[in-house]
């Protein structure tokens, strides 16, 4: 009996060895599997690269916009912006080198988000060509960490913080904003959710006419015109213009509510689209607004030599006096914007916008 027992556990074991050898396997097998699969590059790429302060956005491979916080301007940006057939949008002055470029308004850089009066300090404006002995009366937004960073296929998201600071450094505001990045075919998404946190007290943005949300736009969205001005020549040197060369310069604003050009300046509706060929490509650049924004449906701030903006804070000035808003938030109160921006190599219809508005509406 007791010879017995060890051959039917040897026999037993035998069997169980190959299992066990199976089963070991096929553990590796499936890890390798899984990590394959993470591995894999989604659709919609973020690269972080802290030395040159940016997170670049990819769609597909190709860069459509970078998040950018240079020490050189006073605070964080979009910059550039590319259609999906790979044009800039965007005016280079004064990030990089160009021709045939405006010069004015050094503050105007890709895509921002401040405001021309906050406690009295002026956000908007605020650039390095602001004089020593003026700087006191200008505020600076710095940035100060990146939260999060999800890829995907469909979408990929950036959170970033951020301070409002005055002069002296005092703490006027937190900013907590998310970037979601979408993009197919020719038509690509950036919705920006920022939340505004006061601190330190009260902070009232005093109605202004600079503000909110704000994007300079290459020469050939500008619209035609023909007064004078500075640009940069074959050399990049700022040189006085007499005559405006109007050739390429295809610009014109369209808004929700029917007005075209210049005149949605100082006017409300739900979104804008500035459109423009370039080449042989049409392109539509929209900036929508969101129902739950304060001041909604927003004054448009968009201006005919290539500043395209919203501002729903400024009633003052757009309304000719007869609206007076003077937003204020209490301390620690906090107010959200929410805005969308496409950018289309295609020439948006209003059919196809209001249903864009619809769908960001509803989120």
């Amino acid at each position: 009996m007791s010879n017995k027992i060890p051959m039917i556990n040897s026999f037993v074991a035998g069997l169980l060895i190959p299992v066990f050898v199976l089963v070991s396997c096929k553990a590796p097998k499936e890890e390798k599997q899984q990590a394959k699969e993470e591995k894999m590059e989604k659709r919609i790429k973020l690269v972080r690269d802290d030395g040159q302060k940016k997170v670049d956005v990819y769609i597909e491979g190709s860069l459509f916009t970078s998040y950018m916080y240079p020490n050189t301007i006073k605070k964080p940006v979009l910059y550039p912006l590319i259609t999906p057939n790979g044009t800039k949008i965007t005016r280079k002055f004064p990030l990089e080198p160009s021709v045939g470029e405006r010069v004015d308004h050094p503050h105007h850089v890709g895509v921002w988000f401040n405001y021309g009066d906050v406690n009295g300090l002026d956000f908007w404006n605020n650039s390095d060509s602001i004089a020593v002995e003026k700087r006191d009366g200008y505020g600076t937004i710095v940035h100060k960490d990146i939260l999060q960073m999800e890829e995907g296929d469909d979408e990929a998201m950036l959170e970033v913080a951020m301070d409002w600071l005055a002069p002296d450094g005092a703490l006027l505001l937190k900013e907590q904003t998310k970037f979601v990045f979408r993009g197919a075919d020719d038509e690509y998404a950036i919705d920006r959710i920022t939340t505004l946190t006061a601190q330190n007290g009260t902070v009232l943005f005093n109605d202004n006419k600079e503000g909110v949300l704000g994007i300079r736009v290459t020469r050939e969205l500008e619209h035609p015109s023909d007064k004078p001005g500075i640009f940069t020549d074959a050399n990049g040197i700022p040189t006085g213009v007499p005559v405006l060369d109007n050739t390429g310069v295809t610009g014109k604003y369209v808004s929700s509510e029917g007005i075209e050009g210049t005149d949605c300046w100082g006017k409300r509706a739900n979104w804008v689209n500035l459109t423009a060929t370039i080449g042989e490509e049409a392109i539509s650049l929209v900036i929508l607004d969101h129902p739950s924004n304060v001041g909604y449906p927003t004054y448009w701030h968009a201006r005919g030599y290539g500043l395209f903006a919203a501002n729903p804070l400024g009633q003052k000035v757009f309304s000719d006096g007869k609206e007076t808003l003077n937003f204020e938030l209490a301390d620690k109160e906090s107010v959200t914007f929410k805005h969308r921006i496409i950018v289309a190599s295609n020439n948006l219809e209003k059919e196809t916008l209001d249903i864009r508005f619809a769908d960001f509406s509803g989120n």
